[in-house]
């Protein structure tokens, strides 16, 4: 069984229209919330902020965690377990240095995130949307136990919704 690779990501909301990040994955060119890995003596909040400003250049803070969602590769069986969180905007274009292997930074519609449905980079880029839509929230309380998360991803990962 491979490791489960740990992720953090936000759904930022802005009149009907989400934070995309187009990026570089594997030499293809794939659509997703913007997010990454946590650092070592990070919070799953703290890392969800800097990937953020990382990857887009906005300046968020985190209102509450949406969920955590299991998506299982279905040709390698690799899991990523993604912690996801809303967030508010505060502030665009931060830093005009971006992540290397991002290309672009989109504000979409589920509309135009559905035309591109083949380009996400996993399904779970609209399962969180229409999660957030849909009025779904998960308390902060199920990670509490988990810390430090990157050591705990056994307990994390029993309250993750399988995508």
């Amino acid at each position: 069984m491979l490791a489960t690779d740990l992720t953090v990501a936000a759904v930022v909301e802005n009149d009907g229209r989400y934070l995309i990040v187009e990026e570089r994955s594997s030499g293809v060119v794939v659509f997703t919330q913007p997010g990454g890995h946590i650092e070592t003596g990070e919070s799953p909040e703290e890392a969800c902020i800097r990937e953020v400003m990382e990857e887009t250049g906005a300046e968020v803070t985190i209102e509450s965690l949406l969920g955590v969602y299991l998506w299982i590769h279905p040709q390698t069986r690799q899991q990523f377990l993604r912690i996801v969180y809303i967030a508010h905007l505060l502030r665009e274009n931060v830093s005009d240095q971006l992540d290397d292997g991002i290309h672009a930074v989109h504000w979409m519609d589920m509309d135009d995130i559905l035309h591109r449905r083949r380009d996400l980079r996993t399904p779970t880029v609209t399962r969180c949307i229409e999660d957030y839509v849909a009025g779904k929230r998960l308390s902060s309380a199920i990670l509490a136990g988990s810390m430090p998360i990157t050591q705990r991803v056994a307990d994390v990962l029993a309250n993750a919704a399988l995508v």
